[in-house]
Protein backbone atom coordinates (compact mmCIF):
# COMPACT_ATOMS: atom_id res chain seq x y z
CA UNK A 1 0.00 0.00 0.00
CA UNK A 2 1.34 3.46 -0.90
CA UNK A 3 2.14 6.17 1.62
CA UNK A 4 -0.68 8.35 0.25
CA UNK A 5 -3.18 5.53 0.71
CA UNK A 6 -2.02 5.08 4.29
CA UNK A 7 -2.39 8.80 4.90
CA UNK A 8 -5.92 9.08 3.50
CA UNK A 9 -7.78 7.66 6.56
CA UNK A 10 -5.80 10.02 8.80
CA UNK A 11 -6.77 12.93 6.58
CA UNK A 12 -10.45 12.03 6.80
CA UNK A 13 -10.35 11.62 10.56
CA UNK A 14 -8.82 15.05 11.07
CA UNK A 15 -10.74 16.98 8.42
CA UNK A 16 -13.05 18.38 11.05
CA UNK A 17 -10.28 19.03 13.53
CA UNK A 18 -7.98 21.08 11.31
CA UNK A 19 -10.51 23.49 9.87
CA UNK A 20 -8.00 25.20 7.56
CA UNK A 21 -5.16 22.69 7.32
CA UNK A 22 -5.29 20.43 4.29
CA UNK A 23 -2.79 17.90 3.05
CA UNK A 24 -2.21 18.35 -0.68
CA UNK A 25 -2.30 14.88 -2.24
CA UNK A 26 -1.78 14.81 -6.02
CA UNK A 27 -3.59 11.99 -7.82
CA UNK A 28 -0.42 11.25 -9.77
CA UNK A 29 2.91 11.89 -8.11
CA UNK A 30 6.34 10.31 -8.05
CA UNK A 31 6.64 7.70 -5.30
CA UNK A 32 8.20 9.28 -2.19
CA UNK A 33 11.55 7.94 -1.07
CA UNK A 34 10.38 8.20 2.55
CA UNK A 35 7.09 8.75 4.34
CA UNK A 36 8.04 11.59 6.66
CA UNK A 37 5.64 14.19 5.32
CA UNK A 38 2.69 15.14 3.18
CA UNK A 39 3.54 16.19 -0.41
CA UNK A 40 2.17 19.61 0.43
CA UNK A 41 0.23 21.46 3.11
CA UNK A 42 -2.33 24.16 2.38
CA UNK A 43 -2.85 26.70 5.15
CA UNK A 44 -5.20 29.17 3.50
CA UNK A 45 -2.80 31.96 2.46
CA UNK A 46 0.15 29.72 1.62
CA UNK A 47 0.97 26.25 0.34
CA UNK A 48 4.14 24.53 1.59
CA UNK A 49 5.61 21.93 -0.78
CA UNK A 50 7.82 19.10 0.49
CA UNK A 51 11.23 18.58 -1.07
CA UNK A 52 10.82 17.22 -4.60
CA UNK A 53 13.55 15.22 -6.30
CA UNK A 54 13.95 14.31 -9.98
CA UNK A 55 12.13 10.97 -9.86
CA UNK A 56 9.51 10.33 -12.55
CA UNK A 57 6.15 8.63 -11.97
CA UNK A 58 7.63 5.28 -12.95
CA UNK A 59 10.44 5.66 -10.40
CA UNK A 60 13.17 6.37 -12.94
CA UNK A 61 15.40 9.46 -12.96
CA UNK A 62 16.47 11.42 -16.05
CA UNK A 63 20.18 10.84 -16.77
CA UNK A 64 20.81 14.46 -17.78
CA UNK A 65 21.13 17.10 -15.01
CA UNK A 66 19.12 19.74 -16.87
CA UNK A 67 16.29 17.22 -17.25
CA UNK A 68 16.59 16.38 -13.55
CA UNK A 69 15.99 20.03 -12.73
CA UNK A 70 12.98 20.13 -15.05
CA UNK A 71 11.58 16.94 -13.55
CA UNK A 72 12.00 18.26 -10.01
CA UNK A 73 10.18 21.44 -11.01
CA UNK A 74 7.45 19.39 -12.68
CA UNK A 75 7.06 17.42 -9.45
CA UNK A 76 6.68 20.74 -7.59
CA UNK A 77 4.10 21.76 -10.20
CA UNK A 78 2.12 18.56 -9.56
CA UNK A 79 1.74 19.46 -5.88
CA UNK A 80 1.05 23.14 -6.53
CA UNK A 81 -1.64 22.38 -9.11
CA UNK A 82 -3.24 19.82 -6.77
CA UNK A 83 -3.73 22.78 -4.42
CA UNK A 84 -5.52 24.67 -7.19
CA UNK A 85 -2.61 27.01 -7.95
CA UNK A 86 -0.06 27.45 -10.73
CA UNK A 87 3.70 27.90 -10.81
CA UNK A 88 3.06 31.65 -11.03
CA UNK A 89 2.01 31.42 -7.37
CA UNK A 90 5.49 30.32 -6.26
CA UNK A 91 7.20 32.96 -4.13
CA UNK A 92 10.20 31.02 -2.82
CA UNK A 93 12.05 27.84 -3.72
CA UNK A 94 14.97 26.18 -1.95
CA UNK A 95 17.33 24.16 -4.13
CA UNK A 96 19.74 21.56 -2.73
CA UNK A 97 22.53 20.41 -5.06
CA UNK A 98 24.93 17.53 -4.63
CA UNK A 99 27.20 19.06 -7.29
CA UNK A 100 27.57 22.85 -7.20
CA UNK A 101 29.41 22.69 -10.53
CA UNK A 102 25.93 22.32 -12.05
CA UNK A 103 24.87 25.76 -10.81
CA UNK A 104 25.09 27.35 -14.27
CA UNK A 105 22.85 24.66 -15.76
CA UNK A 106 20.40 25.15 -12.89
CA UNK A 107 20.20 28.87 -13.71
CA UNK A 108 19.57 28.19 -17.40
CA UNK A 109 16.72 25.78 -16.68
CA UNK A 110 15.14 28.15 -14.16
CA UNK A 111 15.32 31.04 -16.62
CA UNK A 112 13.50 28.91 -19.22
CA UNK A 113 10.98 27.57 -16.73
CA UNK A 114 10.10 30.98 -15.25
CA UNK A 115 10.15 33.42 -18.19
CA UNK A 116 8.38 36.07 -16.09
CA UNK A 117 8.78 36.98 -12.42
CA UNK A 118 10.79 33.95 -11.18
CA UNK A 119 10.43 33.22 -7.45
CA UNK A 120 13.02 34.14 -4.84
CA UNK A 121 15.47 31.26 -4.51
CA UNK A 122 17.96 29.77 -2.10
CA UNK A 123 20.68 27.40 -3.32
CA UNK A 124 23.15 25.36 -1.29
CA UNK A 125 25.44 22.42 -1.86
CA UNK A 126 24.91 19.31 0.23
CA UNK A 127 26.62 15.95 0.63
CA UNK A 128 23.64 13.68 0.04
CA UNK A 129 19.92 13.75 -0.76
CA UNK A 130 17.09 11.20 -0.60
CA UNK A 131 16.92 11.41 -4.39
CA UNK A 132 20.22 12.30 -6.08
CA UNK A 133 21.28 14.72 -7.44
CA UNK A 134 19.03 17.59 -6.41
CA UNK A 135 15.92 18.53 -4.45
CA UNK A 136 13.57 21.51 -4.59
CA UNK A 137 11.14 22.65 -1.93
CA UNK A 138 8.73 25.54 -2.42
CA UNK A 139 6.30 28.03 -0.92
CA UNK A 140 3.33 29.33 -2.92
CA UNK A 141 0.95 32.17 -2.09
CA UNK A 142 -2.73 31.91 -2.94
CA UNK A 143 -3.47 35.61 -3.52
CA UNK A 144 -1.45 37.08 -6.39
CA UNK A 145 -2.74 40.66 -6.01
CA UNK A 146 0.25 42.00 -4.05
CA UNK A 147 2.88 39.57 -5.30
CA UNK A 148 5.79 41.45 -6.88
CA UNK A 149 9.54 40.97 -7.24
CA UNK A 150 12.06 43.22 -5.48
CA UNK A 151 14.61 44.87 -7.74
CA UNK A 152 17.93 46.24 -6.50
CA UNK A 153 19.16 49.66 -7.65
CA UNK A 154 22.21 49.37 -9.92
CA UNK A 155 21.87 45.57 -10.06
CA UNK A 156 21.06 43.76 -13.26
CA UNK A 157 18.00 41.52 -12.77
CA UNK A 158 18.72 37.80 -12.72
CA UNK A 159 16.62 35.78 -15.15
CA UNK A 160 16.76 32.66 -12.93
CA UNK A 161 15.42 34.17 -9.70
CA UNK A 162 14.17 37.37 -8.10
CA UNK A 163 16.32 38.97 -5.40
CA UNK A 164 13.25 39.09 -3.21
CA UNK A 165 9.53 38.41 -3.58
CA UNK A 166 6.84 40.38 -1.80
CA UNK A 167 3.40 39.05 -0.96
CA UNK A 168 0.50 40.72 0.84
CA UNK A 169 2.18 40.18 4.21
CA UNK A 170 5.75 38.89 3.73
CA UNK A 171 9.05 39.25 1.95
CA UNK A 172 11.00 36.17 0.84
CA UNK A 173 14.71 36.86 0.28
CA UNK A 174 16.96 34.91 -2.07
CA UNK A 175 20.44 33.65 -1.18
CA UNK A 176 22.64 36.69 -0.59
CA UNK A 177 26.28 35.69 -1.04
CA UNK A 178 29.36 36.92 0.81
CA UNK A 179 31.10 38.15 -2.33
CA UNK A 180 31.72 41.50 -3.98
CA UNK A 181 28.47 42.26 -5.87
CA UNK A 182 30.28 44.23 -8.60
CA UNK A 183 33.08 41.78 -9.37
CA UNK A 184 31.86 38.50 -7.85
CA UNK A 185 35.21 38.13 -6.07
CA UNK A 186 35.25 36.38 -2.70
CA UNK A 187 37.55 38.22 -0.23
CA UNK A 188 40.04 36.22 1.76
CA UNK A 189 38.92 37.64 5.10
CA UNK A 190 35.96 35.69 6.63
CA UNK A 191 34.66 38.76 8.48
CA UNK A 192 34.54 40.76 5.25
CA UNK A 193 32.62 37.93 3.57
CA UNK A 194 30.07 37.89 6.39
CA UNK A 195 29.58 41.65 6.18
CA UNK A 196 29.16 41.56 2.40
CA UNK A 197 26.45 38.90 2.70
CA UNK A 198 24.67 40.84 5.45
CA UNK A 199 24.92 44.06 3.42
CA UNK A 200 23.26 42.35 0.48
CA UNK A 201 20.52 40.94 2.71
CA UNK A 202 19.90 44.43 4.04
CA UNK A 203 19.80 45.86 0.51
CA UNK A 204 16.99 43.52 -0.52
CA UNK A 205 15.01 44.17 2.65
CA UNK A 206 15.36 47.93 2.30
CA UNK A 207 14.52 47.82 -1.42
CA UNK A 208 11.22 46.26 -0.30
CA UNK A 209 10.61 49.21 2.02
CA UNK A 210 11.45 47.29 5.19
CA UNK A 211 14.36 47.06 7.65
CA UNK A 212 16.23 44.16 9.22
CA UNK A 213 13.88 44.56 12.22
CA UNK A 214 11.17 43.03 9.98
CA UNK A 215 13.07 39.76 9.59
CA UNK A 216 11.35 36.81 11.28
CA UNK A 217 13.61 33.99 10.09
CA UNK A 218 17.12 33.76 8.65
CA UNK A 219 19.15 30.86 7.29
CA UNK A 220 22.88 31.52 7.55
CA UNK A 221 24.55 28.98 5.26
CA UNK A 222 28.30 28.72 5.67
CA UNK A 223 31.13 26.41 4.73
CA UNK A 224 33.88 25.32 7.10
CA UNK A 225 35.96 28.27 5.81
CA UNK A 226 33.92 30.68 7.97
CA UNK A 227 34.52 30.48 11.74
CA UNK A 228 31.18 30.32 13.56
CA UNK A 229 32.42 32.83 16.13
CA UNK A 230 33.18 35.41 13.46
CA UNK A 231 29.84 34.89 11.76
CA UNK A 232 27.93 35.25 15.04
CA UNK A 233 29.81 38.37 16.13
CA UNK A 234 29.10 40.24 12.90
CA UNK A 235 25.55 38.92 12.63
CA UNK A 236 24.64 40.03 16.17
CA UNK A 237 25.60 43.63 15.36
CA UNK A 238 22.77 43.85 12.81
CA UNK A 239 19.90 42.87 15.10
CA UNK A 240 18.33 43.90 18.40
CA UNK A 241 19.60 41.80 21.30
CA UNK A 242 16.93 39.34 22.46
CA UNK A 243 14.66 40.19 19.54
CA UNK A 244 16.60 38.60 16.70
CA UNK A 245 14.92 36.53 13.97
CA UNK A 246 14.49 32.79 14.33
CA UNK A 247 17.51 31.09 12.78
CA UNK A 248 18.73 27.80 11.36
CA UNK A 249 22.51 28.03 11.00
CA UNK A 250 23.62 25.32 8.61
CA UNK A 251 27.16 24.29 7.71
CA UNK A 252 27.02 23.26 4.06
CA UNK A 253 29.27 21.51 1.57
CA UNK A 254 29.35 24.40 -0.90
CA UNK A 255 27.63 27.60 -2.03
CA UNK A 256 27.13 29.20 -5.45
CA UNK A 257 29.93 31.13 -7.16
CA UNK A 258 32.60 29.98 -4.73
CA UNK A 259 31.08 31.85 -1.77
CA UNK A 260 31.56 30.60 1.79
CA UNK A 261 28.71 32.44 3.52
CA UNK A 262 25.16 33.29 2.43
CA UNK A 263 21.92 34.42 4.00
CA UNK A 264 18.33 33.88 2.99
CA UNK A 265 15.19 34.52 4.98
CA UNK A 266 11.66 35.80 5.51
CA UNK A 267 10.45 39.19 6.73
CA UNK A 268 6.99 40.35 7.78
CA UNK A 269 5.78 43.57 6.15
CA UNK A 270 3.88 44.90 9.18
CA UNK A 271 6.02 45.13 12.33
CA UNK A 272 2.85 44.98 14.41
CA UNK A 273 2.49 41.39 13.15
CA UNK A 274 5.97 40.42 14.40
CA UNK A 275 6.47 38.94 17.86
CA UNK A 276 9.38 36.92 19.23
CA UNK A 277 8.70 33.90 21.47
CA UNK A 278 11.12 32.76 24.16
CA UNK A 279 10.52 30.17 26.90
CA UNK A 280 10.97 31.73 30.33
CA UNK A 281 13.86 29.41 31.22
CA UNK A 282 15.84 30.47 28.17
CA UNK A 283 18.07 33.57 28.35
CA UNK A 284 17.89 36.18 25.58
CA UNK A 285 20.25 35.52 22.68
CA UNK A 286 22.25 37.98 20.57
CA UNK A 287 21.95 35.70 17.52
CA UNK A 288 18.59 33.89 17.48
CA UNK A 289 15.11 34.01 18.98
CA UNK A 290 13.62 30.55 19.57
CA UNK A 291 10.59 31.44 17.42
CA UNK A 292 9.10 34.55 15.82
CA UNK A 293 5.52 35.16 14.72
CA UNK A 294 4.72 36.69 11.34
CA UNK A 295 1.01 37.24 11.94
CA UNK A 296 -0.41 33.75 12.58
CA UNK A 297 2.68 31.97 11.23
CA UNK A 298 5.38 30.90 13.66
CA UNK A 299 8.94 30.46 12.35
CA UNK A 300 11.04 28.40 14.77
CA UNK A 301 14.81 28.15 14.98
CA UNK A 302 16.50 24.84 14.30
CA UNK A 303 16.81 22.65 17.38
CA UNK A 304 19.06 19.69 18.07
CA UNK A 305 19.30 17.12 20.85
CA UNK A 306 20.96 19.70 23.09
CA UNK A 307 19.77 19.52 26.71
CA UNK A 308 19.47 23.15 27.88
CA UNK A 309 20.66 24.45 31.22
CA UNK A 310 23.89 25.39 33.04
CA UNK A 311 25.35 21.92 32.47
CA UNK A 312 23.70 21.41 29.11
CA UNK A 313 24.94 19.59 26.07
CA UNK A 314 24.25 16.69 23.74
CA UNK A 315 24.66 13.53 25.80
CA UNK A 316 22.92 10.97 23.57
CA UNK A 317 25.15 8.92 21.28
CA UNK A 318 22.43 7.70 18.87
CA UNK A 319 20.29 9.62 16.38
CA UNK A 320 17.03 8.13 17.71
CA UNK A 321 17.83 9.32 21.22
CA UNK A 322 18.90 12.77 20.09
CA UNK A 323 15.72 13.35 18.10
CA UNK A 324 13.60 12.74 21.21
CA UNK A 325 15.33 15.67 22.89
CA UNK A 326 15.07 17.73 19.69
CA UNK A 327 11.31 17.26 19.56
CA UNK A 328 11.07 18.09 23.26
CA UNK A 329 13.00 21.32 22.64
CA UNK A 330 10.73 22.21 19.73
CA UNK A 331 7.66 21.46 21.82
CA UNK A 332 8.88 23.83 24.54
CA UNK A 333 8.88 26.62 21.97
CA UNK A 334 5.50 25.67 20.54
CA UNK A 335 3.93 25.53 23.98
CA UNK A 336 5.31 28.96 24.83
CA UNK A 337 3.36 30.16 21.78
CA UNK A 338 0.30 28.17 22.98
CA UNK A 339 0.64 25.80 20.04
CA UNK A 340 1.39 22.13 19.40
CA UNK A 341 2.85 19.80 16.79
CA UNK A 342 -0.44 19.32 14.95
CA UNK A 343 -0.22 22.98 13.91
CA UNK A 344 3.17 22.47 12.25
CA UNK A 345 2.90 22.87 8.48
CA UNK A 346 6.52 22.43 7.36
CA UNK A 347 9.78 21.04 8.74
CA UNK A 348 13.35 20.98 7.50
CA UNK A 349 15.40 18.03 8.75
CA UNK A 350 19.20 18.00 8.68
CA UNK A 351 20.77 14.60 9.27
CA UNK A 352 24.40 13.77 9.92
CA UNK A 353 23.96 10.53 7.98
CA UNK A 354 21.03 10.08 5.61
CA UNK A 355 21.20 6.31 6.03
CA UNK A 356 19.69 6.87 9.48
CA UNK A 357 16.52 8.42 8.05
CA UNK A 358 14.40 5.42 9.03
CA UNK A 359 15.63 5.55 12.64
CA UNK A 360 14.96 9.28 12.74
CA UNK A 361 11.51 8.91 11.20
CA UNK A 362 10.39 6.20 13.61
CA UNK A 363 10.72 8.67 16.49
CA UNK A 364 9.72 11.82 14.56
CA UNK A 365 6.33 10.49 13.40
CA UNK A 366 5.20 9.77 16.96
CA UNK A 367 4.88 13.49 17.65
CA UNK A 368 2.21 14.08 14.98
CA UNK A 369 -1.24 12.67 15.69
CA UNK A 370 -2.86 13.98 12.51
CA UNK A 371 -1.64 15.13 9.12
CA UNK A 372 2.11 15.02 8.70
CA UNK A 373 3.57 18.42 7.75
CA UNK A 374 5.41 19.08 4.52
CA UNK A 375 9.07 18.23 5.02
CA UNK A 376 12.50 18.39 3.48
CA UNK A 377 15.38 16.13 4.51
CA UNK A 378 19.04 16.62 3.62
CA UNK A 379 22.49 15.53 4.71
CA UNK A 380 24.37 18.78 4.26
CA UNK A 381 27.95 17.63 4.97
CA UNK A 382 29.89 14.40 5.35
CA UNK A 383 29.21 12.50 8.60
CA UNK A 384 31.04 13.70 11.67
CA UNK A 385 33.20 11.59 13.97
CA UNK A 386 30.88 10.27 16.67
CA UNK A 387 33.06 10.47 19.73
CA UNK A 388 32.27 12.23 23.01
CA UNK A 389 34.53 14.99 24.28
CA UNK A 390 36.10 14.98 27.73
CA UNK A 391 32.80 16.12 29.27
CA UNK A 392 30.76 13.42 27.56
CA UNK A 393 29.22 15.72 24.94
CA UNK A 394 28.42 14.16 21.55
CA UNK A 395 28.15 16.00 18.21
CA UNK A 396 24.74 16.92 16.81
CA UNK A 397 23.48 14.09 14.60
CA UNK A 398 20.30 15.89 13.53
CA UNK A 399 18.59 19.27 13.57
CA UNK A 400 14.99 20.29 12.85
CA UNK A 401 13.47 23.69 12.11
CA UNK A 402 9.74 24.21 11.65
CA UNK A 403 6.91 26.51 10.60
CA UNK A 404 3.55 26.36 12.37
CA UNK A 405 0.29 28.28 11.90
CA UNK A 406 -1.76 29.45 14.87
CA UNK A 407 -5.11 29.63 13.04
CA UNK A 408 -4.94 25.87 12.50
CA UNK A 409 -5.62 25.12 16.16
CA UNK A 410 -7.66 22.04 17.02
CA UNK A 411 -11.32 22.70 17.74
Amino acid sequence: MSFLALLAPSLLCFAGVHAQLRAVLPEKAAAPSEALGSPGIETGDYVYVSGQGPRRLDGSTPPNFADQVRQSLENVRTVVEAAGLTMNHLVYVQVYLEDMNQYGTLDNVFADFFPKMPPARGVLGVARLPQPSMQITAVAVRDLKEKRPVALPNFKPNKAYSFGMLTHDRLFVSTMLGSDPSSGNVPGDPATQVDLALDRLKMVVEAAGLTLRNMVFVNPYLTSEIPMRVMNEHYARRFEFGNTPGRATIIVSSLPEGAHIAYTGVAVRDLAQRRAIRPKNMPPSPTASPCVFAGDTLYCSAKSGFIPGPNGGVFAAATADQVRQTMRNLLDNLEEADMKFDQVVSTTIYLDDLSELAAFGKVYRKYFSGILPAQTTVQQIQPTERKPDEEGHYPDLEQVSLIAVRSLANH
